[in-house]
């Protein structure tokens, strides 16, 4: 707005596309990446130590910080007015998904109509916006008493016109097929709406127990695709430098360098790729919210009996430091308990528990940070949603935290490193809000999660990826730990400059050395 010197951003709904900001002396200067706001002449450098502690806990920098002090993501479905004349910035939410909130079908969300064509990753909304007869962005009528087949019906209505907006492309497009429920329907909603053969991208591991080649294999046989599979090793890794350079700061989600991996061998092939991205969360599918139910039905049992389980003595029981580990991850579940629910997920979303977290900071940097708690971001993310059922709660906080700060971030940064476009129609936000007043109990059932999306869609499900317990985007970091990036690992982690920087105790840093390597 030139005549009332004042600038506009937004960012997209569901945190897609990053948008990054610095306000100082009256200017504000803005970018899609950290490194370009650095080219500003004079533009500082300061870490920003809470943003470290944060990272330690996280394995991600959450908005609205960086890493570097004075910077800024500006948040997902938010939007920034800067006045110039005054150097004052506001910063606004303008649409939230509809999680807990009155039934009323003539009380919208949240406006959604489209903030114009500088918006930060609006892909596939300004068609939305412009078709939208305020049905999709409003509460669902009398939704507690629909039938569970009115829910289906709704669910496939609109995730097959999310996949159709996301489809349309002047240039070749195709699909990330792990083998997994989301990715699987994503595909076959595709298949379904064009002639010619969706091409499909999978990658795995030679380590069988991280390898989901062959259901990739079979999902591609049902739908009749034309499938691509590669397959990771440690050599791999010698795209770190080029990972290291595009995610600006640290980021420790492990699965970015087969994610990073994988779109480089499909770039060769499509310029647009549809992902399976966001059904987890929306739709209650890892297995940690099992334990978030278990975890509430435990806490309406007789105190004593809630005192065994949070017995420190099962805390001494050995167990083995590898990924896959059950006794390692019975550990970390009975170790949170005599918490409040917030805090206990909050321990169980963190790399490190809190004492070996105090073990690893140095003494001087711990006190830098005086009461700092890096589990704030999820925290206040739970203050913020008012739904009553603890497993819906823990869906919208991951929505609002893990979701964009790291699947988000990982997809969009991989893939757009090598010009590959990656479009994920569960963000779809008419998608979303439908996901948000689905019941739980249609979500999350009998131990296993995700029940509406396969059985809306088994007749694109082969039966294999239907029963299959949930794998996730692992990466075997123990074996190559172990074996070929032994070397590396201790090179990086224990030359001088990284220990004397000051941020972790050497010795802690040794020990997790030995631990892992």
């Amino acid at each position: 707005d030139d005549r009332r010197r004042r600038l506009f951003l937004a960012r997209d709904r569901m945190g897609q596309k990053p948008l990054v900001y610095r306000v100082a002396d009256h200017r504000l200067t803005f970018a899609s990446e950290l490194k370009s706001l650095l080219q500003v002449p004079g533009a500082p450098r300061d870490i920003d130590h809470e943003a470290v502690a944060d990272f330690v806990t996280l394995q991600y920098v959450p908005h609205p910080k960086t890493m570097l002090r004075g910077y800024h993501k500006l948040p997902p479905a938010h939007w920034a007015e800067f006045d110039a004349t005054t150097g004052d910035l506001i910063v606004s939410r303008y649409w939230e998904a509809p999680y807990a909130r009155p039934t009323n079908p003539e009380s919208p969300v949240v406006p959604t109509r489209s903030l114009g064509e500088g918006t930060a990753g609006t892909e596939g909304t300004e068609e939305i916006d412009r078709t939208d007869s305020g049905l999709a962005s409003s509460l669902i009528a009398n939704a507690s008493s629909l039938n569970p087949d009115k829910w289906k019906s709704l669910l496939r209505e609109r995730l097959t016109e999310a996949v159709r907006l996301r489809m349309r492309s002047d240039v070749p497009f195709g699909a990330f097929l792990s083998g997994g429920v989301d990715s699987t329907i994503i595909t076959g909603l595709m298949q379904q709406q064009i002639e010619h053969k969706v091409q499909t991208f999978s990658i795995g591991f030679s380590v069988k127990q991280f390898d989901e080649r062959s259901y990739a294999r079979e999902a591609a046989a049902k739908l009749g695709t034309d499938h691509h599979e590669f397959v990771v090793d440690p050599s791999a890794v010698e795209m770190l430098p080029k990972l290291v350079e595009h995610y600006d700061e640290p980021f420790a989600d492990s699965s970015a360098i087969p994610t990073m991996y994988l779109s480089r061998l499909t770039r060769q092939h499509v310029t647009v790729a549809l992902s399976g991205d966001g059904g987890d969360e929306l739709f209650a599918g890892y297995d940690r919210y099992l334990a978030v139910d278990f975890a509430a039905r435990i806490d309406r049992w007789p105190w004593v009996l809630r005192v065994l389980m949070a017995n420190p003595i099962w805390q001494r029981l050995p167990a083995p430091v590898g990924q896959k580990s059950l006794l390692r991850r019975i550990k970390r579940f009975l170790g949170a308990f005599g918490q409040r629910p917030e805090r206990r997920y909050a321990n169980w979303m963190s790399i490190f528990d809190d004492a070996r977290r105090s073990a690893l900071l140095s003494r001087d940097f711990a006190t830098s940070l005086g009461e700092y708690d890096g589990a704030s971001f999820l925290l206040d993310a739970y203050s913020r949603c008012s739904e009553t059922d603890f497993v819906q709660r823990t869906t919208c906080v991951d929505v609002e935290t893990y979701l964009p700060c790291d699947i988000l971030t990982k997809v969009d940064i991989a893939s757009m490193a090598y010009g590959l476009e990656a479009r994920s129609p569960f963000m779809d936000h008419r998608v979303v809000e439908l996901a948000a007043q689905i019941p739980r109990p249609l979500k999350l059932h009998h131990r296993r999660g995700k029940r509406i999306l396969v059985e809306t869609f088994a007749d694109l499900l082969p039966e294999s990826i239907q029963t299959r317990p949930k794998m996730g985007f692992g990466v075997p970091l123990d074996h190559w730990f172990r074996g070929e990036l032994r070397e590396m690992l201790c090179d990086t982690l224990l030359d001088p400059r990284s220990l004397q920087r000051g941020y972790f105790d050497p010795a802690a840093v040794r020990r997790l050395i030995d631990e892992h390597a």
